[in-house]
């Protein structure tokens, strides 16, 4: 059975994160409103098949201009608290 989290991030462009992980924690899908898209979606490209505890520690800590976050690190978060 999957798991579907919503979160909002904090300190960044985007504004939402749908994210579905599967039963052994890997990323099955996430949907990424708001931010720089392209990036963004090549970011949930990267990312969509992989374990989230990798992916989270991979971009834990990734500071966009000076801001102490990123999309990156909010999404790093958000994993974090769904293997939480």
């Amino acid at each position: 059975m999957s798991k579907k989290a919503v979160f909002f991030p904090q300190g960044v462009c985007s504004r939402q994160y749908e994210i579905t992980l599967n039963d052994d924690n890997i990323i099955e899908d996430i949907v990424i409103v708001g931010g720089c898209n392209g990036n963004l979606q090549g970011i949930a490209r990267l990312i969509k098949g992989r374990p989230a505890a990798e992916v989270a520690e991979s971009m834990l800590g990734v500071n966009c201009n000076g801001r102490g976050t990123s999309c990156p690190d909010q999404i790093a978060r958000a994993l974090k608290e769904m293997l939480a």
